[in-house]
Formats: structure tokens, sequence, C-alpha cells
């Protein structure tokens, strides 16, 4: 079956949480704190074939975003040989109303194999890297230049609202998106193309403002492999934000792939979100370093 070698399992997986496993949107002179827990529902051709949790959560200095998933059945289809899972992490501080990463985790787990990044950033700068399996000869290779001016993959999503006027605006989908997810370097292109209503199962209801989005290949793949050129030729994707109620921030509710099989989606049953206090202190643990 096409698209089961590790290049198209790390772009269909990593690629895929970029898009959307889970992002926010933080405006450029926001200073909300809060959280944002939601599920997702995978389905290709309308088949339930995954499962997705994520979690944001926001202070007034500092972000942590973590997301897991878990896909099988026919999606082996599109990427992974039996059952595959997706565990990703990253935490950094907000300077001046914007998201900046300081340390990312990935692993992904499959059939075919496994793959693990551990990145510590510095303004946008790959200070330190330790990836899993190495880059094999036919890959393009990944230059320094390919790890500055970049951000994580969750990251990526953070937004920037509008610091006043409506939270969902054409402007949100006007940008392009430098990722490294220690792996390969690509970007992703956004462009508005309409607002809509959605509802879940379970919290949010009401406007989304949808992107569609352009995958171009940079660094750290196979120029050959049928995912990458698949993507990377103009195919239809889109992706609808939500606002988290009480903050200008942002989410991906709902992500849609037209497959040269049947549409993939990706699609929020849970949206539920909170906002805290300024003097509050949403997050635990260990801080960014």
């Amino acid at each position: 079956m096409m698209f089961r070698s590790r290049a198209a399992q790390t772009t269909i997986l990593a690629t895929g949480s970029a898009l959307a496993f889970m992002a926010a949107a933080v405006g450029d002179h926001a200073q909300a704190q809060g959280n944002l827990d939601a599920s997702y529902t995978i389905s290709f051709a309308r088949i339930p074939v995954g499962e997705i949790t994520a979690t944001v959560v926001f202070g007034d200095s500092e972000y942590a975003i973590s997301a897991r998933a878990r896909a099988g059945g026919v999606m082996k289809i599109l990427s992974v040989d039996g059952e595959g899972s997706f565990t990703t992490t990253t935490r950094g501080t907000i300077k001046d109303g914007h998201p900046v990463p300081t340390n990312f985790t990935s692993k992904i787990v499959s059939n075919t194999g496994n793959s693990d990044v551990t990145m510590v950033l510095d303004e946008g700068s790959v200070r330190e890297l330790a990836a899993t399996p190495p880059p094999s000869q036919d890959r393009v290779p990944v230059t320094a230049a390919n790890r500055r001016g970049i951000v994580d993959p969750l990251t990526a999503l953070l937004f920037s609202a509008a610091a006043s006027g409506e939270t969902l605006s054409k402007d949100a989908c006007r940008r392009t998106l430098p990722i490294f997810d220690g792996h390969q370097r690509y970007d992703l292109k956004l462009a508005f193309k309409r607002m809509d209503k959605v509802t879940a199962e379970k919290g949010y209801a009401g406007p989304v403002a949808v992107c569609s989005i352009s995958y171009e290949p940079i660094a750290g793949h196979r120029a050959s492999t049928p995912l990458v050129k698949y993507l990377s030729e103009g195919r239809e994707m889109e992706m609808a934000f939500a606002p988290i109620t009480g903050t200008r921030l942002l989410a991906p509710f709902r992500l849609s792939v037209v497959s040269m099989l049947a549409n993939v989606m990706i699609d929020a049953n849970r949206f539920e979100t909170t906002a805290h206090p300024l003097d509050a202190s949403p997050i635990a643990g260990p801080k960014a370093r």
C-alpha cells in the first residue's frame, strides 16, 4: 500500500498534528489566562478511525500545550501500518503578547517504527536537538539556516487575533507558518476562505473562521515521497478556528483534507474553554526554560 515509508508516516502524523491536533491564538495585546480542553474524532470516508485529546493552558507570561492522538484501522491506507500513536508537548513564554517556544517534544509510535524528538529553542532558533531515527541520505538536507526563524508545530498555530474589533476576522488566516518539527522544515501558507458555523457535542457552538492551507516542503523530506508530492501540489485543505470564550484567543475546531480516495476529517466533539483571573496560576508543573 502507498505512503508507508517513514517520511510519509512522519508527514501525515506530525504535519497533521501541527495542522489540527490542537493549537490556540494569543492576541497582540492579550493578557487573559485560561485553558482549552478538547477532543477530536478522526474520520476517513466518514468512518471513525482515530481520536485526539488536547489541552492548552495559558498564564500571564507562559503557556503549555499537550496533545495525544491514536489512529488505526483504515488509516493504514494513508500512513500507518496497523496502529499508530502520537504524543507531543510544547512549553514557552508569552512576550509582548506573542508565544515564544522554549521546549518541544514529540513521539510517534507505529508498527513500522518509532520517531522521537526533543528540542530546546531560543528566540526562534534551535539551540539543542535530539531526534531519532537519524536522517537518511535520500532526504533533502536540513541546514543550520533551516533551524533559524522557526516555530515548533504546536506553537506555529498560536495565532494573533486583532487587539480590537472582532476576534474572528479574515486577518486571522493571512499568514505563513515556518515550521520545524525536529525532522522536517516546511511552510504552511494560510489564506481566508469563508466564515461558517459549528456545534460541538459538548462545549462550543457558534461562528468559525475557515482558512485554506497549502503545504510547502523545504528540507528534511524525501522529495520522491508520494505523500509529499501529493500535499505540495495544491490539494484542498482547510481548517476552521473557533474563539476561546472570555479571551481574544482562537483554536482549531475542524480540519478537512481531500484525499485521493476519500476525505479525511478531524472534527471537535468536545471544545470546552475556561478563562481565569489575571492573578490565577493555571500552569502547573515545572516552568519552561
